[in-house]
C-alpha cells in the first residue's frame, strides 16, 4: 500500500466530518480527535466549507492526516488539494476522477459495491477502496464475498458503523479502516463537545486494536 493508506490503516478509523462552522470548529475539532488518538478526517464536500475546515485543520494539527470526503468533480479535487488535502474519497466510482488523481499522484479512495466497480478500479492500479453504504450494501459479508475474485484489494467501509459493529469490521484482514460519523455527530460538534468526541475516538482506538489482536 501506498504512505496515505498505510497510515490510515495504523489509525484504523477516519471519522467523516461535515462542518457548518469551518471557521470556528475546525480547528478544536482537529485537537479533540487527535487527543483521542485518531490523527485523522475525512472532510466531505456536503458542506459548503470544506475547503476551510481542511485548511483550518492542517494548521491546528499539522500532523494530522486529512483528507476530503464526497468529491463529485475534478474542480473539487484541486479545491481539496490547493486546501491542503492529502487523500481524495468519493462515493462512487468516477473514471474521470480517478484518472485526474492518478496521473497527479493523489491518494484516491472511490466508493465500489459491485464487481463492475472493483474490475475498473482494477485498471488504474488501486490497492485501496471505499466500500460505501457498507451496512445497506451487506456489509462484511459481501466485502468478503468480493475478495474471492478480486484479492489485491483492501477495503476502507463507511456508512452504518458504529461502536457497536466496529470491532466485527476491523478484525477482518481485508479492512484498512472503517470511515464513520458516530464520533463526529452533528449533536455533538454543533454544541461543541469536544471531550466527548475525544473519548469517542479513544473507545474506538481501544476496539479497533483489540479486534485486530484477537482477529
Amino acid at each position: 500500500m501506498d504512505n496515505i493508506s498505510e497510515m490510515l490503516g495504523a489509525i484504523g478509523v477516519v471519522p467523516v466530518i461535515k462542518l457548518k462552522h469551518p471557521e470556528a470548529d475546525a480547528a478544536p475539532l482537529a485537537q479533540a480527535l487527535c487527543a483521542g488518538g485518531v490523527p485523522v478526517a475525512e472532510v466531505t464536500f456536503r458542506a459548503a466549507g470544506a475547503p476551510v475546515a481542511i485548511r483550518r485543520m492542517r494548521e491546528a494539527c499539522p500532523e494530522m492526516l486529512v483528507g476530503a470526503g464526497t468529491v463529485l468533480s475534478v474542480a473539487q479535487v484541486d479545491e481539496a488539494v490547493a486546501a491542503g488535502a492529502q487523500f481524495i474519497v468519493t462515493p462512487g466510482l468516477d473514471e474521470e476522477i480517478i484518472k485526474y488523481c492518478v496521473v497527479k499522484h493523489i491518494a484516491i479512495y472511490p466508493g465500489c459495491t459491485t464487481p463492475s466497480d472493483y474490475h475498473t478500479a482494477l485498471k488504474y492500479g488501486l490497492q485501496v477502496l471505499k466500500f460505501f453504504p457498507a451496512e445497506q450494501s451487506g456489509g462484511l459479508a459481501k466485502i468478503k464475498a468480493m475478495s474471492a475474485p478480486f484479492p489485491m484489494f483492501r477495503i476502507m467501509p463507511t456508512g452504518g458503523i458504529s461502536l457497536k459493529n466496529l470491532a466485527e469490521y476491523a478484525k477482518s484482514p481485508l479492512i484498512v479502516a472503517c470511515g464513520g460519523s458516530y464520533m463526529v455527530s452533528d449533536a455533538l460538534v454543533d454544541e461543541r463537545r469536544w471531550d466527548e468526541i475525544t473519548a469517542l475516538c479513544k473507545k474506538s482506538v481501544e476496539i479497533v486494536k483489540e479486534a485486530r489482536a484477537n482477529g
